[in-house]
């Protein structure tokens, strides 16, 4: 199972951006799908967006299609969500979480994950 540390969050502005990155331990990271999903306060996890194990792929949640880019770096065992067009609803606390691709039902579910990061805070004000 592989180890997972985000970073990147912090404090923007409404339409302002950030970008968050996934570090993951391991020399089969090539192998994983992974994905970001986040919770604001007093609100369930929820997902934000995923990317197979090759990159070819890529899936949002409507709520930050266009605004929002998954990507990976196999080379350098990272995954990165570039956020703009931040919104104060985007606030909450978000997390980087895979599973082998092998192993995978959905992309879009919490629980077909299972190796979570910390989670990294995105504040945007308003």
């Amino acid at each position: 199972q592989v180890q997972l540390v985000e970073s990147g969050g912090g404090l923007v502005q409404a339409g302002g951006s950030l970008r968050l990155s996934c570090a993951a331990s391991g020399r089969t990271f090539s192998l994983y799908a992974m994905g970001w999903f986040r919770q604001a306060p007093g609100k369930e996890r929820e997902f934000v967006a995923a990317i197979s194990w090759s990159g070819g792929r890529t899936y949002y949640a409507n709520s930050v299609k266009d605004r929002f880019t998954i990507s990976r770096d196999s080379a350098k065992n990272t995954q990165y969500l570039q956020m703009k067009s931040l919104k104060f609803e985007d606030t909450a606390v978000y997390y980087c979480a895979a599973i082998p691709a092998r192993k995978l039902a959905s992309y879009y579910a919490e629980n077909s994950y299972d190796a979570w990061g910390q989670g990294t805070q995105v504040t945007v004000s308003s």
